[in-house]
């Protein structure tokens, strides 16, 4: 009979989780078969929907860029939701904050049914200082510090409502000089493009001509690809039709993408009403793709790469991470674990975290418990030495009043008087 067909199917047995993922992974232990009627489970696209649709989704997105180049403009453009409350102008007078500070605004937005938690975490102050220098740590710090949560969470003994606070975009705004990456710009990108999913768009490119802006593209695309940063690409999968490739090529085309935010409706002079920008010589519309490249941005953001974002996300910038800090544990993996999905080898693998951790705490612990014995053991020294001499002098004080007391009785019974001769009072006849 020719293979796949009447072979019996192979089965794995191993005591060994590991070497029994290993194996059950091994296409050789695939039986392909087919099948004689229909049985059901091309049903579970549809459960997965329902059981998606049930839960909710969530979306963390951070937005770095120097303040005025229209950052809550824009997250309040693609949402369509006044996320952002209109900013109160400060008085010139004002103390002007010296960090850079971190906000986080969450709002649950639903559409036909569907929920999702939005979270977008902002960066007030970046590049507005005269000294940039060091300005995005508290940002680098923020990202690993969501990392840092969700990993403490991973571990505990209870993770059925595990919260993903990770970011997972990051939409980094560049400011339209019409030239070229400032040095601030790369640097920036190089400290975030392994932490997270890097996305560039050209800020306000309604001041900016169409000339201009291929050129600048051009120079930011040259820029990124000579230091070697890494934005994020939308994934190819073998089964993808011509019309998904060429919408995703489109989509690629476009980055960085030149963007244009506004929330409020004008009149286009043929009486359209359309959300954009009036200005003496015409209407900039958001929505219209000749105009700028909002649409393809909100394309990738939100209707046709967020599971691609999150994915990437999860399997790769957290994994690396992840293996990064246990490496720096002293907890050995194997470079494998993370393409398995046994429970039995993720088990394991937390285990070892959980014991690593077990096994600090225990040396700290010990090193307290040694401090506290010699405190405790000097302590005792010096009374034991002192009770000693205490003892030594009472010791040494009884033994005379012992001697004393001998003397006396040995007097007594010989019938001698007990005071000494040389003490004797009056005088003597001999």
């Amino acid at each position: 009979m020719p293979n796949g067909q009447g072979s019996a199917p192979q089965t794995v047995t191993s005591k060994d989780p590991k070497a029994a993922a290993q194996a059950a992974s091994d296409m050789r232990n695939i039986v392909r078969r087919k099948l004689t009627g229909y049985v059901g489970f091309a049903n579970l696209p549809n459960q997965w929907h329902r059981k998606s649709v049930r839960k909710g989704f969530n979306f963390n997105v951070m937005v770095v860029g120097e303040s005025g180049l229209g950052k809550s403009t824009l997250v309040n453009t693609l949402f369509n939701t006044s996320l952002y409350p209109p900013k109160e102008r400060k008085p010139p007078t004002l103390d002007i904050s010296k960090t850079v500070s971190i906000q986080s605004i969450s709002a649950d937005i639903e559409e036909n049914g569907v929920r999702l938690r939005l979270t977008v975490v902002d960066t007030p102050g970046f590049g507005d200082f005269i000294n940039n220098d060091e300005s995005w740590d508290p940002i680098v710090k923020n990202i690993e510090q969501r990392f840092d949560a969700y990993l403490d969470a991973e571990n505990k003994v209870n993770r059925m409502n595990i919260v993903d606070n990770r970011i997972h975009a990051c939409v980094y705004f560049i400011q339209p000089t019409g030239h070229s990456l400032k040095p601030l710009d790369v640097e920036v990108m190089r400290k975030l493009h392994t932490k997270v999913n890097l996305i560039p768009v050209i800020a306000k490119a309604d001041t900016l001509t169409d000339e201009e802006i291929t050129a600048f593209k051009q120079r930011i695309l040259a820029d990124i690809h000579h230091h070697k940063i890494q934005i994020f690409e939308g994934p190819r999968y073998e089964l993808d039709d011509e019309e998904t490739i060429a919408e995703n090529n489109e989509i690629m085309s476009k980055v960085p993408f030149a963007v244009v935010g506004a929330n409020a409706e004008v009149t286009t002079a043929d009486g359209r009403k359309v959300r954009g920008r009036r200005y003496p010589w015409g209407v900039i519309e958001v929505d219209n793709e000749e105009h700028c490249d909002f649409v393809k941005l909100r394309q990738m953001l939100i209707r046709t790469h967020m599971e691609e974002l999150k994915e990437n996300t999860n399997n790769f910038l957290y994994e690396n991470y992840r293996s990064e800090k246990l490496t720096a544990m002293g907890v050995q993996q194997d470079s494998s674990v993370f393409k398995e999905v046994n429970p039995a080898v993720k088990q394991e693998e937390e285990r070892s975290l959980h014991e690593a951790k077990l096994q600090k705490m225990e040396l700290e612990m010990k090193m307290v418990f040694q401090q506290k014995v010699a405190e405790k053991e000097n302590k005792l020294r010096q009374s034991e030495e002192e009770l000693y001499a205490r003892h030594r002098e009472m010791k040494e004080q009884l033994d005379r009043q012992r001697q004393e007391l001998e003397e006396k009785k040995a007097r007594i019974e010989s019938g001698r008087p007990l005071e000494e001769k040389g003490k004797r009072k009056g005088f003597s006849l001999r």
